[in-house]
């Protein structure tokens, strides 16, 4: 009886320490395997038999068994890559996949994604990566869905806002001489609408219509009746001016205004601006104020007006105008262009995408453009040891894992993004060869036990001969 139970006992270590040589030939042989999250194993006694003694009942083992296999989700360390796409998980968390085929998540910590050529986000074998769509403000746009770029072009956007800063010369000659002369010196029919006798300054800006075509506005200067004024007009080329006018020398001229300046420190103190309707009489009302700047509004596209700022550094608050740090000037000085600028842009395609820490993945469009499309989710579990692997560096959530709990990177608890990186195996060479060398060493112990008990058996079967 005693020699028998101990061959099962030998047999019991053998099997229990094989299976652990399993879990360490795993842990090497992902050794290279990103994301993986290597094994650990403990061992446990089985139960004992009661055996009678000079002293009584004591008890005697039967062996060992295997007590537990457990996955180690220590941090890996981080490779760098070429690859945007390429995330790591600095932190605790998980990657959220869906399966291309189902509607059933699964997690990982391996982050080698890529665009596939229907515009998912995907690993390897194809399952989707999940995230929040997000809005021109880059805000989150209802519950997590698979990450796809449905759109690789840029929409275009009309030009809102012009921006002029010059220095007009308080010396300037008044070429166009009576009040809004220079906006009657203005003939829309003619293929040079304005003579360069007729002005004494001019600058041109590009302003974007809502289908992305470009327009030159020009505004032309000249010096006014008073000498601390300077008359301008707002024009466009007429041949891009669509709108109905009545008459046609009147095409291409979009307002006309004075600038009045302080004799003593050259700014600016007033501005004016009436709009040209098209017709032969101007209208008697100023233009309308748009966050304290005159707004004209060139039509391009028929039956489409822009509403476009103008903004010569000076803004008005109600009761005066108040000049920026860079402002339209009048020194002496010749006249020339210190600043311009326009908002809007035409249509752009798709260059490339990029990921912050923050999961975002931003577009960046050949107009320039930097758009958010995605924020890619995080999740986390209550207990990661209850998670089942899948293989392929995917994990299942269990009811011993409780639910997945979904959420931004770098909040409650998750760790952040590291783009262009992937995580490594978290298996270290050195401790799974000592652990090799004690589990061998244990197996040849164990097989010991068996061939000296089956020593010992032949004696016992020697005794009659």
């Amino acid at each position: 009886m005693a020699l028998s139970s101990a061959l099962f006992s030998g047999i019991s270590g053998l099997n229990t320490i094989g299976n652990a040589m399993q879990v360490i030939g795993d842990n090497i042989a992902n050794v290279n395997t990103i994301g993986f999250k290597g094994s650990t194993f403990t061992f446990q006694d089985l139960l004992s038999q009661n055996i009678s003694t000079m002293s009584g009942t004591a008890q005697v083992g039967r062996g060992s068994a295997m007590g537990d296999i457990y996955a180690s989700y220590e941090q890996g360390s981080f490779e760098s890559t070429g690859s945007t796409t390429d995330l790591a998980i600095g932190g605790a968390g998980f990657f959220v996949l869906r399966e291309s085929t189902s509607e059933t998540n699964y997690y990982t910590r391996a982050g080698n994604f890529r665009f596939n050529k229907d515009g998912f986000l995907v690993n390897p074998e194809g399952y989707v990566v999940q995230g929040w769509e997000l809005d021109e403000n880059g805000e989150d746009v209802g519950s997590i869905d698979d990450v796809v770029l449905d759109s690789f072009t840029s929409p275009p956007q009309a030009t809102t806002n012009t921006e002029i800063i010059v220095n007009l010369d308080s010396d300037g000659t008044d070429n166009s001489v009576g009040a809004n002369a220079l906006s009657l010196a203005w003939d829309g029919t003619d293929p040079t609408p304005l003579g360069e006798a007729a002005y004494e300054y001019q600058t041109t800006l590009k302003v974007y219509d809502s289908l992305g075509s470009t327009h030159d506005v020009t505004i032309y200067f000249d010096k006014g009746a008073v000498n601390s004024t300077y008359e301008y007009i707002v024009t466009c080329n007429p041949a891009e001016d669509d709108r109905t006018v009545t008459v046609a020398s009147h095409l291409g001229l979009l307002g006309r205004g004075l600038i009045t300046f302080n004799t003593g420190s050259g700014v600016i103190t007033d501005i004016d601006l009436t709009l040209d309707n098209g017709t032969a009489t101007w209208p008697a009302a100023e233009s309308t104020y748009s966050n304290g700047y005159f707004v004209f509004h060139p039509e391009f596209i028929g039956g489409n007006p822009m509403a476009v700022e103008l903004d010569f550094g000076s803004r008005f608050d109600g009761a005066s105008w108040v000049n920026g740090s860079l402002a339209t000037t009048q020194f002496a000085r010749p006249s020339t262009t210190t600043f311009q600028a326009a908002n809007g842009y035409g249509a752009g395609d798709l260059q490339g995408v990029n990921v912050d820490v923050d999961g975002v993945i931003t577009g960046s469009y050949s107009n320039g453009q930097l758009i958010p499309l995605f924020r890619v989710s995080l999740a986390k579990f209550q207990n990661n040891l209850g998670l089942l692997k899948e293989g392929g560096n995917l994990f299942k959530s269990t009811r011993d894992s409780g639910d997945a709990i979904t959420n931004r990177p770098g909040t409650n608890g998750l760790g952040s993004i590291a783009p262009n990186s992937l995580e490594q195996s978290n298996v270290d060479m050195a401790t799974e060869f000592v652990k090799m060398i004690t589990t061998q060493r244990g197996y040849q112990a164990n097989s010991k036990v068996i061939t000296v008990t089956d020593a010992m058996l032949q004696e016992l079967i020697n005794l009659k001969r």
